[in-house]
């Protein structure tokens, strides 16, 4: 298992970890086979999405924020950062990646990305290559 980690500037933010996924799965000279991204945090996810446009990444942000927005009223955990622990939660904490011929099956615009909804932080992404 490979150990990244990825310093976060903004409280929410999708920081873009293709690379260092692709650099584990050469690292380990896997040709076929599974690479399992996870995040081991409360309030981080992990998710695949558009890598092309910024402005994707833009509204994945604006719309977690309005449909969970940081300062609602009702929340009761105490540290203030609930609504970073339900984005984290409705994202998942891990994705699950096809290895073929040495390459990630990805489709043309997509990419890997932490999701920080409790920024800024020092996090780390874990990447557990896995042979067919």
């Amino acid at each position: 298992m490979e150990t990244v980690t990825v310093r976060t500037r903004q409280s929410n933010e999708l920081a873009d970890v293709t690379e260092a996924v692709r650099r584990a799965v050469v690292s380990a000279g896997l040709k076929d086979g599974l690479v399992t991204v996870f995040v081991p945090h409360t309030t981080a996810a992990v998710t695949i999405n558009e890598n092309a446009d910024p402005d994707v990444v833009h509204d994945i942000l604006f719309t977690l924020e309005e449909l969970v927005p940081r300062g609602r009223g009702g929340y009761r955990h105490s540290e203030g950062n609930s609504d970073a622990h339900v984005k984290a939660s409705l994202v998942g904490p891990s994705v699950t990646l096809i290895v073929e011929n040495g390459q990630l099956v990805l489709g043309t615009w997509q990419g890997v990305y932490l999701c920080e909804f409790d920024g800024p932080r020092t996090r780390r992404v874990l990447i557990k290559v896995t042979a067919a």
